[in-house]
């Protein structure tokens, strides 16, 4: 597995102020963006078993959906998409069963701590090679009191 550290250059930098400085902003929250390769291309076809990687990653985050996830099945041997709108902002999949992989987008607009993404692929999914991505998402201004 490769973790890698807070993308901060990927980013546009914020707008100059008045004077020509940029704006310092805070930290408001947290994205993680999950690569797993070497899973079963039949799991990746797999509703219930993608349903229950949401179901485990809104629990082990302490995630709070607002509505049920949507799914999206692509024809044939094709894969899956799914999305489900949460308090704390998204979750989001895709699978590629013809690659072996899925890319999983994690958006949490409150503070988290970091998990252990690539064990959660690996015993969900049976994934093999784990990429993990966070980015600090910082919508308020320096000095702002986020609650």
């Amino acid at each position: 597995m490769a973790v890698l550290p807070p993308d901060r250059d990927s980013s546009r930098a914020p707008a100059p102020d008045g004077a020509g400085h940029a704006p310092q902003l805070a930290h408001g929250g947290a994205e993680w963006i999950i690569d797993a390769r070497g899973c079963d291309a039949d799991v990746l076809r797999d509703g219930a078993r993608l349903a229950a990687l949401f179901d485990r990653l809104i629990a082990d985050l302490r995630l709070t959906p607002v509505a049920p996830a949507v799914w999206h099945r692509f024809p044939g041997p094709g894969g899956l998409t799914g999305f489900v709108v949460l308090a704390e902002s998204h979750l989001a999949c895709h699978t590629f069963p013809e690659h072996g992989s899925i890319c999983v987008n994690v958006f949490c607009c409150r503070a988290r701590a970091d998990f252990d993404a690539a064990a959660v692929m690996a015993e969900e999914l049976g994934a093999t090679d784990t990429l993990v991505r966070r980015v600090d998402r910082a919508y308020a201004p320096a000095g702002t009191v986020l609650a």
